[in-house]
């Protein structure tokens, strides 16, 4: 597969080849247990996220690692609807809550093959993976594991911009009800641009991929810790996805 690197002028980089967002709505069945496995984690200090990327040069506050746990948890019940769809018996998404330091070994195993769930919001068109996480074979160091395949998927709603917009982005603490009513009023979609093979991502390791920590991506996001990348251009359909 030929990769397209980001178009790059000093230190900016430019997206420039996306693929447009396909939303699908979400079981609100699904979205109500990922709510309450998010909240638990993050506020309700039940399990525990780190609260820093690998690299990265900020710590996060739970109202962050809400976002992002509740994006990605919701990211994985999206596979799973879609691999079901595709004739696949497959388990549902673990909702066990974890300590701090300890991670399950794979977001899904089907046919020996383990599969990653990475996931964005509705408007990125970036696969990142952190390069502090991963060895030059693609292997994942913080659990030791070699994934088979690597799934993104997009969510809509933007997460994050909800919890900014009512002032609860950088909270640690924030009663349920009032989180919830926000999460609740809005209708949540996915869609899954595609996915990688370890080769892939070897590829991409091996030719320097990389967005580097402080780059500016599109004008207006900068990087808080430097990424392998992959435009979603670039993804294999998901459909051809044979496990």
């Amino acid at each position: 597969m030929n990769f397209r690197m980001l178009e790059q002028i000093q230190n900016a980089y430019t997206i420039n080849y996306g693929k447009r967002f396909n939303g699908l709505k979400m079981n609100d069945d699904y979205i109500n247990s990922v709510f309450e496995f998010s909240y638990n984690m993050t506020f309700g200090k039940i399990g525990a996220h780190r609260n820093n990327r690998s690299g990265g040069q900020f710590s996060r506050k739970n109202g962050e690692l809400f976002a992002n746990t509740f994006q990605g948890k919701l990211s994985e019940f999206a596979i799973y609807t879609h691999l079901k769809s595709m004739g696949y018996a497959i388990d549902l998404p673990l909702l066990e809550m974890w300590e701090l330091g300890k991670w399950d070994e794979s977001d899904f195993e089907l046919s020996n093959k383990k599969i990653s769930v990475k996931s964005a919001s509705f408007f990125s068109n970036l696969l990142l993976l952190e390069t502090n996480d991963w060895d030059d074979s693609g292997k994942y160091i913080p659990n030791d594991i070699l994934y088979d395949i690597h799934v993104l998927v997009r969510i809509k709603p933007d997460v994050k911009g909800l919890l900014r917009a009512n002032r609860l982005f950088f909270s640690d603490e924030v009663d349920i009800e009032l989180i919830r009513s926000i999460i609740f009023k809005e209708v949540f979609e996915y869609d899954i641009p595609g996915f990688l093979t370890n080769t892939d991502i070897q590829t991409l390791i091996q030719n320097r991929f990389i967005i580097p920590q402080n780059a500016m991506l599109n004008g207006k996001t900068r990087m808080d810790a430097e990424n392998y990348y992959c435009q979603s251009g670039n993804l294999r359909e998901i459909d051809s996805l044979i496990l």
